[in-house]
């Protein structure tokens, strides 16, 4: 199938790396969010990432024009009709995201595939307000999307063979990505394993094993991580480690994905993260480590 233009419904950390990657490799994103003030303040925060990357020699000018030259911004039903891929980012609430996905399944043809970003919720039963479940699929995109170099492609339970085939040429022909085959299960692989390695490093610091910045130089640096587990969970949100722990502690049943006590006190005190300014560690307005 030929891509050339994926409409990405959601602007928010998510969403915005995904239409920058979409919008890098050449193809037309077409933006939509719920209202326009939270789409200027996307597309605000867009120019700001593509300054922060310019200053970094990540990339040129000229590439800064061409990404943003991609990107267009709209309602949800703007375009959506024209693109060949719809991938949904919005915030994992299960209600809200089957609103979105039933407004979308009404407004695409029933050949375009809707993919959802979504790491812990049930993708077959999300998929149940289709009327063609068999095009809904996962596309679990990592942060930062322009680096991660892998893709969970999900199957839910009636996601057909053709959906996944189109799929995973998108993600390996398309944007050239490594693309994991994952069957339906809560937090999949990478959202399952990593929140748990983050919710035994807070237990680790609260009980005085070691410090926030050493925990982190020691995963940094003796496991190669971009970021160590603490500053990564600042990243992710606090609330949002501790949403998906919840979530997979009810799902399983077992007591190694409760949820540290320490990790709720924080979220109970606005210390979310970046997003917060104040999480593990401190940041500047920008998402830089003060």
């Amino acid at each position: 199938m030929n891509y050339n233009k994926i409409g990405v419904v959601g602007a928010g950390t998510m969403g915005r790396g995904i239409a920058v990657m979409l919008a890098a490799k050449g193809l037309d994103v077409y933006l939509s969010e719920k209202t326009k003030d939270k789409l200027d303040k996307s597309m605000k925060l867009i120019h700001i990432s593509l300054d922060k990357q310019m200053e970094k020699w990540a990339i040129t000018a000229a590439e800064k024009k061409l990404i943003l030259s991609k990107i267009h911004k709209g309602t949800l039903p703007t375009h959506i009709q024209e693109c060949q891929l719809i991938i949904e980012t919005i915030t994992e609430e299960f209600e809200m995201k089957r609103q979105v996905l039933k407004e979308l399944d009404e407004l695409c043809p029933p050949e375009v595939i809707i993919a959802s970003n979504t790491s812990t919720l049930s993708l077959t039963e999300l998929a149940g307000v289709s009327k063609w479940p068999d095009r809904m699929i996962g596309l679990h995109f990592l942060h930062p999307v322009s680096t991660i170099d892998v893709v969970e492609i999900v199957r839910g339970l009636k996601t057909s063979d053709t959906s996944f085939i189109q799929t995973k040429y998108f993600v390996e022909e398309v944007l050239q990505k490594k693309g994991v085959t994952v069957y339906e299960s809560p937090g999949y692989v990478t959202t399952r394993l990593i929140n748990v390695l983050i919710n035994e490093a807070v237990h680790t610091l609260s009980e005085g094993v070691a410090t926030a910045e050493d925990i982190d130089s020691a995963m940094r640096m003796g496991y190669g991580f971009h970021y160590g587990p603490l500053e990564m969970a600042d990243r992710f949100g606090l609330d949002a480690v501790l949403a998906a722990m919840e979530r997979l502690f009810r799902e399983f049943g077992e007591m190694k994905y409760r949820p540290s006590f320490v990790l709720r006190k924080m979220v109970r005190g606005g210390h979310l993260g970046v997003k917060s300014g104040e999480g593990f560690f401190r940041y500047d307005p920008d998402g830089d480590r003060i």
